[in-house]
């Protein structure tokens, strides 16, 4: 429990305080809508429906404050930096942010399907009392009508059409009946849009699906102008419903019974919205300005395994080890932004990413870069960022452990080019005293992506006298019996027969349980950084070896777990 706390106990306090203020609005409101006395002839109409309907409204008012704001993107690096001085764990909060996102929208489509249902069956029960199916009570309050002295309760006005018709034309020909179908269509969409299959063999899909939360939004604001729900309004004299729900045909006739007026309340969604609808509509026009900024090509390069190497050049463009960026390529796509981990080091001069064929936008772009002539600029490109990571924090541990799947070695590609150059300068800010590199590639092809940038490094550290800092090991997943026999054969050579690296390839996956032990063993008393930038199902694994092998005593070892997230 305790080895549990260090690496998740911050996050876990966050979601107990947002499901705490959840499940508070929700019984708040439902209590307040299914005891409060202005509610009490609406209630006779709908019974416990109206709480159902309207407590999971106050639940979506308070989810839609949040569901921008863990994608403005300029806002959580404004944030991060601010949070230097604050410490890790806080830091750490703010990489979870797509995970938030995440659970944030499931909370909204769970609350819009309560909200839905409830809302079908009052329309149901609205037009059943006003075609009498109910008591005395529930007819004469559904004949109320606009007038001089009397306010309707019940929001269907229409009797001379097909009885079963009316619900639909109610939806339908209502603000609040038409932009709730308009924005429960929207959610549905990007919900199923956003799917795991979707999202990784169908991105385009996904990205302008999403997008429709320009109109869920929009529908949200007007949602509430229609003041479907009404409750009864203070009358002179007062008009006591205890006395008074007994003798509705003696009301505006005795002074004891008035007639009871009613009134929509105010629409309040837009007051909960407006703040991060005007945030992240600044986010964009950073995004567009940033867009419209010169990027120039410095080099390009085609890699083993189908990856593109872009050496790009941007006026003012500042970056630290281990950030990403979105690029947009116009002659593809005006609207698609893609992200892309820097490969290159806050001390040269362009900045780099490594694109590998993953999809329709990553095939267009290196099939564009393959027909250039050599030398040639290639295409338009816009790129907004760069935008903070988990890897940003990586000098502030004393021991790293970096652990890179395939493509996913990028940003620690970033800081081992960033740490040579801090040897070259012998910087002395640099905290870091021991950096253990994982690289696991289903692939041959693959090392090659960066092992010349490994190979310098090797023989910098050697002549340095300073072996010990960096201690990496390639692991190939991907293999069969004559490859591993290959390898067997060429095993008493000095150099890697598939990287010519002093450190040889293994052949299939770490026993991850051995290296935490090692790493703790050589680090009795230190406070140890894993940081991954890999699949899900990895991710969980060296979560747990993290709690594992993380010692309470704050005298000794602390593993703590760091994940890209973008």
């Amino acid at each position: 429990m305790g080895n549990w706390i260090i690496n998740n106990g911050l996050t876990a306090f966050i979601l107990v305080v947002w499901m705490g203020i959840n499940i508070f609005l929700f019984v708040w409101f439902y209590l307040f809508y299914d005891l409060g006395d202005q509610f009490f002839y609406t209630r006779h109409l709908l019974g416990s429906a109206l709480a159902w309907a309207r407590a999971p409204a106050a639940v979506l008012n308070f989810n839609c404050l949040l569901i921008l704001l863990p994608v403005c993107r300029n806002l959580l690096s404004l944030l991060r930096g601010s949070f230097v001085c604050c410490g890790r764990s806080m830091r750490k909060q703010l990489d979870k942010n797509l995970s938030f996102h995440k659970l944030v929208a499931y909370t909204i489509a769970l609350m819009t399907a309560v909200h839905v249902i409830a809302h079908l069956l009052n329309v149901e029960w609205y037009n059943n009392s006003r075609q009498g199916v109910y008591d005395k009570l529930s007819t004469a309050l559904s004949n109320l009508e606009d007038g001089n002295k009397t306010t309707y309760l019940n929001p269907i006005r229409k009797t001379d059409m097909d009885p079963q018709q009316i619900p639909t034309y109610l939806v339908f020909t209502t603000i609040a009946g038409l932009t709730g179908v308009i924005i429960t269509l929207c959610l549905i969409l990007i919900i199923t849009s956003s799917m795991e299959v979707i999202r990784r063999s169908y991105f385009e899909v996904f990205w302008y699906t999403h997008h429709l939360f320009i109109i869920f939004f929009a529908g949200l604001v007007f949602h509430g102008a229609g003041r479907i729900v009404r409750s009864q309004t203070t009358t002179d004299p007062p008009h006591n419903f205890t006395i008074c729900k007994d003798l509705s045909d003696q009301w505006g006739k005795i002074p004891e019974c008035p007639i009871p007026q009613f009134a929509g309340g105010f629409p309040q969604t837009w007051m909960w919205v407006i703040a991060p609808m005007f945030l992240y509509l600044c986010e964009r026009i950073l995004r567009f300005i940033r867009y419209t900024q010169t990027v120039q090509y410095r080099k390009i390069v085609m890699r083993p395994s189908k990856v593109l190497e872009l050496q790009l050049v941007k006026t003012g463009f500042k970056m630290d080890v281990g950030q990403y960026i979105f690029i947009n390529c116009p002659s593809i796509s005006q609207l698609e932004w893609h992200p892309f981990t820097m490969t290159s080091a806050p001390e040269e001069d362009f900045f780099s990413v490594h694109i590998r064929s993953a999809g329709d936008w990553t095939n267009k772009l290196i099939d564009i870069m393959e027909k250039l002539p050599e030398g040639a600029q290639g295409p338009k490109l816009g790129v907004d960022g760069p935008f903070g990571t988990a890897s940003e924090d990586v000098f502030d541990y004393e021991v790293a452990m970096l652990v890179g799947a395939g493509i996913g070695v990028t940003p620690f590609a970033s800081i081992l080019k960033s740490i040579w150059y801090k040897f070259k300068t012998s910087d002395p800010k640099l905290r870091t005293r021991k950096i253990y590199f994982y690289w696991l590639c289903r692939e041959t092809y693959a090392f090659e992506w960066f092992a010349d940038l490994l190979q310098v490094l090797e023989r910098e550290m050697e002549e340095r006298g300073m072996g010990h800092f960096l201690t990496y090991k390639l692991y190939l997943t991907g293999w069969d019996q004559s490859l591993a026999d290959f390898f067997n054969v060429n095993f008493d050579k000095d150099t890697d027969v598939v990287t010519g690296l002093k450190q040889k390839t293994n052949i299939g996956r770490p026993i991850w349980d051995k290296e935490f032990e090692q790493v703790r063993k050589e680090n009795p008393t230190s406070v140890v950084g894993t940081f991954l930038c890999g699949p899900l199902v990895l991710a969980k694994v060296l979560e747990n070896k993290c709690a594992k092998f993380s010692d309470v005593d704050p005298r000794k070892t602390k593993f703590y777990f760091n994940k890209e997230n973008f």
